[in-house]
């Protein structure tokens, strides 16, 4: 993509009503507009953004096994009084009416909608386990919608539900989603850390939340410092395998890890001194257990191994996708802008000319440009080079491939790494095999 022809309208003053970096920076960096309290507008490189981070999200679930649907945004109210949530609810709910004043609502999860479709088509327990998720928007009437994407009323969210005949059954599913968690954060260059949550009124010990370690966090957490370092996916795990599943589960549990909610005192003086952390973390995504709640209050059952009725056991897997990408930027800018992990960057690299109108160049340039036009922005605007390096910092490119005259007579350019600042003086082709290999 040419930039004098984006859409990419940068700021250079900070916007008085972003109150946290990421909010800020994602107005400054073009990536999103405010439509309405708590809706946004996702401009071209912001939407870049959301598809990179979806598509790793859709990877890893398929991975695992999981199957992609897409419900509607519009759910019947009908649904929801099978449940008995419709009421219980509460304001977050949008409710509405059509033309033929049947009641309807904009989904804030799709529980209800999953489970009767699942229970219209499954008969018995050969047909299990399933695991279906989506990728689409939600919304939710947050009382005071703040800090950007991160406390939004819409939001786009990979919410996943399985299906399986008995308990032992649902922890696999559940070990199994949890494992594709830490894949998926992995690729998406974050320590996202599982921590113990709480279930709620529906009870049981099976809940985690992941959270992304940042200053700006609403959670407190409280977790072993090795957690820093490990690297949960050394050993491979064979996800058809149940005691590949436990021995993986065991292993992430053996370190402690807990939000406010869940932490134990007892416990956390286990953890040697010099290990304990505590600090604040941003949630962007829950996997929960929840049993037969949904199956038996819309009276859904399968055919177990006797023949007699049997109701699935659930459990739903939530990812934030829009929300990650604000707390991917809480936890990794500096003071001139956002720093893109490589598989998350709306733009592999930006070429810099920076000498708009000399030949050697513009011709430099244009053929680097032509290598990979899909994943390279070139800032071929006439503008000053301090204008050129201040919004490439901000945007947060992972690579800078800087040309200006000296350098482009030697067939040579200046490449910088943004994360770390380091910079090498390459040929063309160095500086390509560099940059698209990384």
């Amino acid at each position: 993509m040419r930039l004098s022809r984006s859409f990419l309208p940068t700021l250079k003053e900070t916007p008085s009503d972003a109150q946290i970096v990421s909010h800020r920076l994602m107005l400054r960096a073009g990536l999103v507009r405010q439509t309405a309290s708590g809706i946004y507008t996702w401009l071209p490189a912001g939407l870049k953004v959301l598809r990179n981070i979806a598509n790793i999200v859709r990877e890893e679930q398929d991975r695992v096994g999981a199957q992609e649907v897409l419900m509607a945004t519009i759910q019947s109210a009908d649904l929801w009084k099978r449940s008995g949530r419709y009421d219980a609810y509460g304001p977050e709910m949008l409710r509405i009416k059509d033309r033929h004043e049947r009641e309807l609502l904009f989904g804030p999860t799709n529980e209800e909608v999953i489970t009767d479709v699942v229970g219209q088509e499954l008969k018995s327990y050969k047909e299990l386990p399933q695991v279906l998720y989506q990728i689409q928007w939600k919304f939710r009437d947050e009382i005071r919608p703040r800090f950007g994407v991160m406390r939004g009323r819409e939001f786009y969210m990979k919410d996943g539900y399985g299906f399986d005949i008995d308990y032992k059954g649902a922890v696999d599913t559940y070990r199994k989603m949890m494992l594709s968690y830490l894949r998926t954060f992995q690729r998406l260059g974050v320590r996202a850390v599982p921590m113990v949550a709480d279930t709620g009124p529906i009870g049981g010990d099976l809940s985690h939340e992941f959270l992304i370690l940042a200053p700006t966090g609403e959670s407190g957490v409280f977790y072993d410092g090795a957690l820093d370092t490990l690297d949960w996916l050394a050993d491979p795990v064979d996800v058809d395998k149940s005691e590949d599943l436990e021995k993986f589960f065991n292993n992430v549990s053996s370190y402690y890890a807990a939000t406010d909610e869940k932490h134990d005192d007892k416990a956390w003086e286990s953890v040697p001194v010099e290990r304990r952390r505590e600090g604040r973390g941003i949630e962007v995504a829950h996997i929960f257990y929840f049993g037969t709640k949904y199956t038996k209050s819309m009276d859904i059952t399968v055919a177990g191994p006797d023949g007699a009725p049997v109701h699935p056991e659930m459990g739903s897997y939530g990812i934030g996708v829009s929300r990650l990408v604000g707390a991917i930027i809480e936890a990794s800018h500096d003071e001139a802008g956002i720093i893109w992990p490589d598989n998350v960057a709306p733009f592999k690299a930006v070429i810099l000319n920076l000498k708009v109108g000399d030949e050697t160049c513009d011709t430099l340039c244009e053929a680097l440009y032509a290598k990979a036009p899909e994943r390279f922005l070139y800032d071929d605007r006439s503008d000053r080079a301090g204008a050129k390096f201040a919004d490439a910092d901000l945007m947060g490119h992972p690579w800078q491939i800087i040309v200006g005259p000296r350098g482009a007579k030697e067939g040579k350019v200046e490449l910088k790494r943004r994360a770390t600042g380091e910079r090498f003086e390459l040929t063309v082709n160095e500086a390509l095999t560099k940059v698209l290999s990384a």
